[in-house]
């Protein structure tokens, strides 16, 4: 089955479609613009044979009014006279004009005169070839005066402008064409360079650039802008080769003690304590369990775009209270009621990950704070962290070499859920220092 037109159109490559309809408009504009310009040529120069002729037909009335008409009447110009008088007989004429029949029988020459125009007439009766064009205007003592001149000199400028026309215009078109061909050509190689660009671009290359024309125009800046959503995919792909291999690397820890501690145990079974090795295995368990919770929550933040799970007002004072009771060292000074919007088991984790690690490194307390702001504050008094530190902590598998660094398991994935749960929510987080200890500080947007 043929293909539509319209399918066969889309088909087609875009430098082609825009040169047809580039040419098209042309075609349509000359083609108006040559009618027009036909017509006013046709009117014009009517009206230029229109205004002599009815100059000369007044000169000649003047002269019948004043009864000084000569004969033959003289015209200088080829106009065509007669002179009527009251009774419909021609009393003057031009040399050679017609004395026995007029220019316009009674009926034509009175619409002519209601109308003060001019009329066109066959001049061949009267042994003219081609048209004629006269004017009729009355003259004193009831005479009337017909003056006519030749209009096919019009009919001939007319066919020699239509046949330039016709010549011309399509060779304009085709010109227009070709140049527009090779324009729309020049003006797309950039986008066949970025094209090219592109397929060069594999899963192995990295740091690979689409070509950026020097042309500051919209080319410029979709060449731009993909380089730009390059670069953010290859930081996207760098970090998760980075979460890919950190993952690895902390899993291979607890998995080779696993494998060790099964390895002695069944190696030496006889002197060997079942339920150390247990528990041993245990801890290592919990371990992989909480980096595998951890890592997919973070995949989960990933997956979501900076999205909370759930948009929906929370009573934050309330998730603070129910997290801090599961703590008994934990002091809560201050609670003020604050409704925020966001999920409820989100905010709960960030809380959990920021007194857990309050709780693993303090001294002697810990204390957690709710303003009516929406700030949110843990403190502990332990060793704290350099200041130099206290950004690159947020990172994924980033630990200190000092005491907040392994503690019990930890796999430096806590603050980077919660920097990442608290941008979803629209807020931000930061540590200070709290003279002694640390000071983590959350903001949240309060829902007023």
């Amino acid at each position: 089955m043929a293909d539509s037109p319209l399918v066969w159109w889309r088909r087609q490559g875009l430098r082609f479609r825009l040169t047809v309809v580039a040419a098209g408009v042309l075609a349509l504009a000359l083609a108006v613009s040559a009618s027009v310009l036909l017509s006013v040529l046709d009117r014009t120069l009517i009206d230029q044979v229109d205004s002599s002729t009815l100059a000369q037909a007044q000169t000649i009335r003047v002269q019948a009014d004043a009864g000084t008409l000569p004969s033959p009447i003289i015209t200088h110009d080829g106009t065509i006279v007669q002179v009527m008088d009251a009774g419909g007989r021609i009393t003057h004429v031009t040399y050679g004009a017609d004395r026995l029949v007029p220019l316009l029988g009674a009926r034509a020459r009175a619409e002519v005169l209601r109308d003060g125009g001019a009329t066109f007439v066959d001049g061949r009766p009267h042994a003219i070839p081609g048209p004629l064009r006269v004017v009729v205007l009355s003259a004193d003592r009831g005479q009337t005066v017909l003056a006519a001149r030749p209009a096919g000199e019009i009919q001939t400028s007319l066919t020699m402008a239509g046949r330039v026309l016709f010549v011309g215009t399509p060779a304009l078109i085709v010109l227009l064409a070709v140049a527009s061909w090779l324009i729309i050509g020049r003006t797309l190689r950039p986008i066949g360079a970025l094209r090219r660009g592109a397929a060069e671009i594999t899963h192995t290359a990295r740091s690979r650039r689409l070509p950026v024309p020097e042309s500051r125009d919209e080319v410029y800046s979709l060449a731009t802008t993909l380089n730009d959503m390059l670069s953010r995919l290859e930081g996207a792909e760098q970090r998760q080769r980075a979460l890919v291999s950190d993952a690895a690397h902390e899993l291979r820890s607890p998995l080779a003690s696993i494998r060790l501690q099964l390895e002695v145990a069944l190696g030496h079974p006889e002197g060997q304590d079942w339920r150390e090795t247990a528990e041993g295995v245990l801890e290592d368990t919990m371990r992989l369990s909480r980096l595998a919770e951890d890592l997919l929550a973070l995949a989960r933040l990933d997956e979501r775009g900076g999205v909370p799970a759930r948009s929906e007002p929370v009573d934050l004072d309330e998730v603070v209270r129910q997290t801090v009771d599961r703590y008994g060292e934990v002091r809560l000074t201050a609670c003020d009621p604050v409704v925020v919007r966001g999920d409820a088991l989100d905010l709960s984790r960030v809380l959990t990950n920021l007194v857990d690690n309050a709780v693993r490194h303090t001294t002697s307390k810990v204390e957690v704070a709710l303003t009516a702001d929406g700030q949110l504050t843990v403190t502990d008094d332990g060793p704290g962290i350099p200041e130099q530190d206290r950004e690159r902590v947020f990172n994924r598998f980033t630990r200190l070499d000092s005491g907040r660094s392994r503690d019990e398991g930890g796999a430096g994935l806590g603050l980077a859920i919660v920097r990442e749960t608290v941008r979803a929510h629209g807020g931000s987080v930061h540590l200070e220092d709290a003279s002694p200890g640390l000071r983590a500080v959350v903001r949240l947007p309060v829902v007023r």
